[in-house]
């Protein structure tokens, strides 16, 4: 019986998990893809689901699709919206979307697991379905990986994987060589002595450490690196204190920085360490900063030559207006940590999700309406058709150069 892809997709939209929650998800994925006749793996990354099919001998391809939501409030409208909830990390009740499309994903990969089931005659090698919890978290794949991935399945000659995006559904865009930023969230607490707001000469402050770091910070990027080197230093959070006329004892400021060089973001992160110890030392705090990495993303480079032979393949499947190049991106991914870890070239790439009616004046070009919902937006919403349909012919089509 063929998948209803159309009907597993309202599906998992309508129901998302958070990060490392994804067990109605991965058990969709499991029936699916024992129904299909794949050699199925559960819990790898406490929620990761791997499937392997073998077709005599030949390459063997990874095709990956991650599974997460993201916790925030869906305003599309759409009769498919989610409602859901979730427990955040800290214990509150959140909602949960798929803000970011991993649902396109989930659906796209488990169309392309049944083709390749269906096609036996067109292929030989073996194929790796992989469907991978927490990506939004960064830690997803390399959980995996620590729960013996690749001693379960075979290594891979490739790392495939796709994202969509807000182009024009239908089409596809690559990049060749260094294509998404790596990522550092960065949580900084000063350490302050608390006391009474009217007598601040008994205290020592530490929001006032915060703030002074909070501009402080800034000058990494405008006044320690060249012109032309690029980097995003954000500080997104600041929390402090209960009462207006407390001052507290402690204050915490959590980063954002995206860098698109290795060597680049050991000077950022060493230049926002100095500046924090710095700040605290000049208010004569109790104790230097504590400064914790909550997350991190690598790198993500597309292997060059593998990411030509998937390009040419997109453009004799889709036509050459529909493919093209989506330069270097600000965005982060954890997909490279499946290829760095055996070894295997890497190629990531992105499909078009918006519907194709908002694109009508846009004329001859892959521009974007301005008012086009991003990732992450609460207004995301991805048209089913043709996203759907693009996202399982790009898997398909980016295997078969192997595989075929």
């Amino acid at each position: 019986m063929a998948l209803n892809l159309e009907s597993i997709y309202v599906d998992l939209h309508q129901n998302p998990e958070l990060s490392f929650q994804e067990f109605r998800t991965a058990q969709v994925v499991t029936e699916h893809l024992t129904t299909l006749g794949y050699e199925v793996h559960t819990e790898l990354g406490i929620t990761g689901v791997v499937g392997v099919l073998e077709n005599g001998d030949g390459p063997t391809v990874l095709l990956r699709a991650d599974m997460d939501g993201l916790p925030v409030v869906e305003q599309t409208g759409l009769p498919y919206a989610s409602t859901s909830h979730g427990t955040a990390a800290d214990g509150t009740t959140v909602p949960v979307m798929h803000a970011c499309g991993h649902d396109v994903h989930v659906t796209a990969l488990l169309g392309a697991a049944e083709h390749f089931v269906e096609n036996l005659d067109t292929w030989n090698g073996t194929l790796i379905v992989l469907f991978q919890p927490a990506e939004e978290m960064g830690g997803g794949a390399q959980s995996m990986i620590d729960d013996g991935l690749y001693d379960l399945v075979p290594i891979p000659d490739v790392v495939l994987g796709q994202h969509v995006t807000p182009l024009l559904a239908g089409m596809v865009a690559t990049h060749e060589g260094v294509t998404m930023a790596a990522a550092d969230s960065i949580d900084i607490e000063f350490h302050g002595l608390g006391g009474h707001g009217s007598r601040p000469e008994t205290t020592i402050d530490p929001v006032l450490m915060a703030a002074s770091f909070t501009v402080r910070v800034q000058q990494v990027v405008s006044r320690e690196m060249a012109w032309n080197e690029q980097a995003v230093v954000t500080v997104g959070r600041i929390n402090a204190g209960t009462k207006n006329n407390i001052i507290p004892d402690h204050a915490t400021v959590g980063l954002s920085i995206r860098t698109l060089d290795a060597g680049l973001r050991e000077r950022v992160l060493g230049a926002i360490e100095r500046i924090a110890n710095a700040e605290a030392e000049a208010a004569g705090a109790p104790k230097p900063p504590t400064i914790t990495y909550v997350d991190s993303f690598p790198l993500t480079i597309n292997e060059p030559s593998a990411t030509a032979a998937v390009t040419a393949a997109f453009i004799d499947n889709f036509g050459p207006t529909a493919v093209i190049d989506s330069g270097v991106l600000s965005g982060s991914e954890d997909v490279g940590v499946l290829a760095q870890a055996c070894g295997a070239p890497l190629v990531y790439w992105f499909i078009g999700g918006v519907d194709p009616q908002l694109f009508q004046h846009v004329q001859g070009s892959a521009g974007m309406p301005a008012d086009v919902p991003s990732n992450h937006s609460p207004l995301f919403a991805p048209v089913i058709q043709p996203t759907l349909q693009t996202g399982v012919d790009a898997l398909v089509r980016a295997a078969l150069e192997w595989l075929g």
